[in-house]
């Protein structure tokens, strides 16, 4: 299976939510993107900030134009500020590099879309897209610790 579908990215968001729910977390935004970038599902949690969502799209959108976890970004916004820096730029401004945004890969480990969280710390939201994706029958791709 090769394409993320409408079912499998609502699994992804209810699932992160009650994660969420079960650890005592912040209320959550979630979003889930398809491989193109286009907008699959999301659900924003009552009590979540004005600009939670965008947070949570900022993860999502960087961790899918450069090919690698959020996590992975967050290492490199501090061994490489200016390489972060141009490609927020490059991107539109939409780069958010701390971990929370977590690539769905297939079983075959094709990118088929990304999963972006934000509400409580950071490795929070991660744990809460990991689950998601997993419940879906995915294999998450955080990026290299």
């Amino acid at each position: 299976m090769s394409e993320l579908k409408l079912e499998q990215a609502q699994t992804i968001v209810t699932t992160a939510l009650a994660h969420a729910r079960a650890g005592g977390m912040n209320p959550l935004a979630v979003c889930v993107l398809d491989a193109r970038g286009a907008l699959k599902a999301a659900g924003s949690e009552d009590g979540t900030s004005l600009n939670r969502m965008d947070i949570a799209l900022g993860k999502a959108k960087g961790a899918l134009a450069l090919g690698m976890g959020s996590r992975a970004l967050f290492k490199r916004a501090k061994d490489q500020p200016f390489f972060i820096a141009a490609a927020t730029s490059a991107i539109g401004g939409s780069l958010i590099p701390v971990p929370g945004g977590v690539l769905i890969r297939s079983g075959d480990g094709k990118v088929i879309g990304v999963v972006g969280i934000s509400g409580d710390t950071s490795d929070n939201d991660e744990a809460c897209a990991i689950a998601g994706i997993t419940a879906a029958g995915h294999v998450p791709d955080q990026g290299a610790d």
